[in-house]
């Protein structure tokens, strides 16, 4: 099921990100010098409406982790402007980013490697709620019980360890740690990638649920374009460290325009409900970010790349005027 039909982009939106940029310094040599950057975020705008979910995919590699950790200062970003419910996220002081990041969680891609193995499932959910001194220690406890119980699991493994939970239990209670200070934006970075099929879609439907009971913005990132297609109300498309498009759900999928998207979905192995394959495909790799491609970084790899592609690089511009539907390609 599409969600753009829910869409109501007129009010301001919970999330502002402008021309965000992450570089990492490149060195080598005998001095070892800087010699370049890796641009793993390179100027990326987006917003985010308050209770919805924007989907976030491309390649492994293409930066979309490192966009999701940026905006929430969990790495060092290079320039940009990020605001969260208004509030400038880049300029706050260590003691500010503290209080702020009650608004502001994240679920990881490992449910294996995001748990302490030496806390029990009590303490991992209770650990924001101390740190920030919420309330008193019976408090919040009580309050692990309703999140337990909010995240489907039986109040009884309070005092169990990661380890003897499944893959699925073990994202539940990281969930439950992700909405303990009752955040207004969350980021889930590849939160079913790692689980079975089967567990997948019990982990996509209480993300649903929970946004649907409690509001929560979401930034989803996966490289799995299915999934993606379900849960989101607007989806990004980023290569190479760029949005290169940018559409409602419905629209995107139904009407892709950019050559790497209508790649993207032609890999899916199941075709898309009313959608027909056109055996669009790419070769080769994503380019090497010590000699990045002059013009639209997609150019050499691209089926239909022009002369201009090579010297020029496109905007992320709307299709029209009247459109939320943006594309970075010399073809529109």
């Amino acid at each position: 099921m599409f969600h753009s039909q829910l869409i109501k982009p007129m009010e301001e939106p919970l999330v502002q990100v402008k021309n965000l940029k992450t570089y990492y310094p490149i060195k080598g040599g005998l001095l070892n010098r800087r010699m370049g950057d890796v641009r793993a975020v390179n100027g990326v705008s987006l917003d985010i409406q308050a209770g919805q979910t924007f989907g976030l995919v491309g390649e492994s590699g293409c930066g979309k982790s490192t966009f999701g950790r940026s905006i929430l200062r969990l790495q060092n970003v290079t320039s940009g402007e990020v605001r969260i419910d208004g509030q400038d996220i880049l300029s706050l002081d260590r003691e500010a980013l503290v209080k702020a990041r009650a608004d502001m969680q994240i679920i990881f891609q490992d449910p294996y490697g995001s748990l302490n193995p030496r806390m029990t499932v009590r303490q991992i959910i209770r650990e924001p709620l101390d740190t920030h001194q919420v309330g008193e220690k019976a408090d919040r406890d009580a309050e692990v019980m309703r999140l337990l119980e909010i995240c489907g699991l039986r109040k009884s493994v309070a005092d169990r360890y990661p380890h003897e939970f499944s893959g699925g239990q073990r994202q539940r209670i990281g969930i439950a740690r992700a909405l303990a200070l009752k955040p207004k934006f969350i980021v889930a970075d590849e939160p079913v990638s790692a689980l079975d099929v089967s567990v997948q879609s019990q982990v996509l439907n209480l993300i649903s649920d929970l946004q649907a009971e409690f509001g929560i913005s979401f930034l989803f990132i996966s490289h799995d374009l299915a999934v993606v297609q379900h849960i989101s109300h607007e989806v990004g498309v980023m290569y190479f460290g760029e949005l290169v498009e940018r559409a409602s759900a419905e629209e995107l999928y139904s009407s892709p325009k950019h050559p790497y998207t209508q790649a993207l979905l032609e890999a899916i192995p199941q075709p898309l409900p009313g959608r027909e394959k056109k055996k669009i495909s790419i070769t080769g790799d994503i380019p090497s970010h010590h000699d990045p491609p002059k013009g639209c970084p997609f150019q050499p790899r691209c089926p239909v790349a022009m002369p201009e592609c090579a010297e020029h690089k496109p905007p992320l511009k709307p299709l029209d005027t009247s459109s939320r539907h943006q594309v970075s390609c010399w073809l529109y």
